[in-house]
């Protein structure tokens, strides 16, 4: 038998609401599904390069949000996304 220990964390409240929404929906446990949830988080921060890992959250100045925005107002795709996006019509 395992044996077990147990976790204090700091969620976000907009968290908490998906994770009740979800066990609700489902009938996980929250314990269970919070294990298996840092398992496989865990195991792709130590399997996956560091580079390929991609934060849920990026957090930036709010003079880099401003810059962002702007050139997100002008921004135009380029071929390669398009021909990404086109693929399989």
């Amino acid at each position: 038998m395992f044996k077990e220990t147990q976790i204090s964390a700091l969620i976000s409240a907009s968290t908490r609401n998906r994770l009740e929404k979800y066990v609700r929906a489902t009938g996980v446990k929250k314990g269970h599904l919070v294990e298996q949830a840092l398992l496989h988080h865990m195991q792709a921060l130590e399997e996956l390069p560091s580079e390929f890992v991609v934060h849920p959250r990026i957090v930036v100045s709010r003079k880099t949000g401003q810059a962002i925005l702007e050139q997100m107002k002008s921004a135009e795709p380029t071929r390669a996304l398009r021909e990404l996006m086109r693929d399989g019509d």
